[in-house]
């Protein structure tokens, strides 16, 4: 991913009318010291996040804060994480999950007995915990199924944080007890530790979205969510373009609720779920 953004929605907010002197020198830095490509969003929102930090350190303009980010190495975990805010939960837009489980996944399997994900810009593994979590549940007594499931983002940070597995408790809202008690268990400080059953089948890798290529091909389904609220068009498109070829014929693209596809790439795609923006590849 460029780097994967699972941001909240942020009202519309002008940015403030600074000199963008330095800024440009300031990105680039970024880029290198934090190893997130800043380029692939957009202007205002990378603006906005490097304001909020300098306010907090009282940087006066984007020269003045390079300066304290070089002469203060603490800064740079503050500023990746104003930079890469990460939003998620368990079984996120339960509709969504509940159709893949109920009608996607059954088919998949009936076909070919195991299935292949790409969770792309994981974040903190919610997500492809979920889906590793709705297969543990389909499969049958006895039966292991060989299925696959990578996980991947381009912040190393939070990629060791879903590793971990350990969760807060709002966390795990969608899910129902038995899910809860089945595949959680509970530590001494109150969080939640997902079982080494649901850990184990799911594999984080870093991957950068815009470097153009797949992790892998001929996936069953590529659930990228909430990934490109703040890409530029033409990143957009080309996000597309990646999950098209990573995926299997006829098999699954599954975007978030608030994103959408460019005309000039939804020819790549045919409808199966749009309201709940699940869709076929065409080709």
């Amino acid at each position: 991913m460029s780097k994967k953004i699972i941001p909240p929605v942020f009202p519309k907010i002008n940015v403030p009318q600074v000199s963008e002197k330095g800024l440009q020198e300031l990105i680039l830095d970024v880029q290198k010291r934090l190893n997130i490509q800043l380029t692939s969003y957009k202007q205002d929102y990378i603006k906005r996040r490097l304001l909020s930090r300098m306010n907090s350190t009282r940087s006066k303009n984007f020269v003045e804060y390079h300066q304290y980010l070089r002469t203060h190495p603490e800064e740079e975990d503050k500023l990746r994480k104003a930079l890469t805010i990460n939003v998620t939960k368990f079984l996120r837009d339960p509709n969504v999950f509940n159709l893949v489980g109920k009608e996607i996944f059954p088919v998949i399997i009936q076909e070919k007995k195991t299935i292949k994900i790409w969770s792309a810009g994981c974040s903190s593994g919610e997500e492809p915990y979920t889906y590793a979590i709705l297969l543990y549940d389909q499969s049958r007594p006895g039966v292991l199924l060989n299925n696959v499931i990578i996980a991947t983002d381009i912040d190393e940070v939070i990629l060791n944080k879903a590793k971990a597995g350990i969760y807060e408790k709002n966390a795990l809202e969608n899910l129902s007890d038995t899910q809860i008690s089945k595949h959680f268990e509970k530590t001494e400080d109150g969080k939640f530790k997902i079982k080494d059953h649901i850990k184990n089948m799911v594999k984080f890798q870093t991957h950068d979205l815009m470097t153009g290529v797949p992790i892998a091909r001929m996936f069953d389904i590529v659930s990228c969510r909430n990934v490109t609220i703040y890409f530029n068009e033409q990143q957009k498109k080309d996000l597309v373009k990646v999950v098209h070829d990573s995926l299997g014929s006829n098999r699954f693209y599954i975007m978030g609720m608030s994103e959408y596809m460019s005309k000039d790439v939804e020819h790549l795609f045919k409808p199966f779920k749009p309201m709940l923006k699940i869709f076929q590849k065409a080709s």
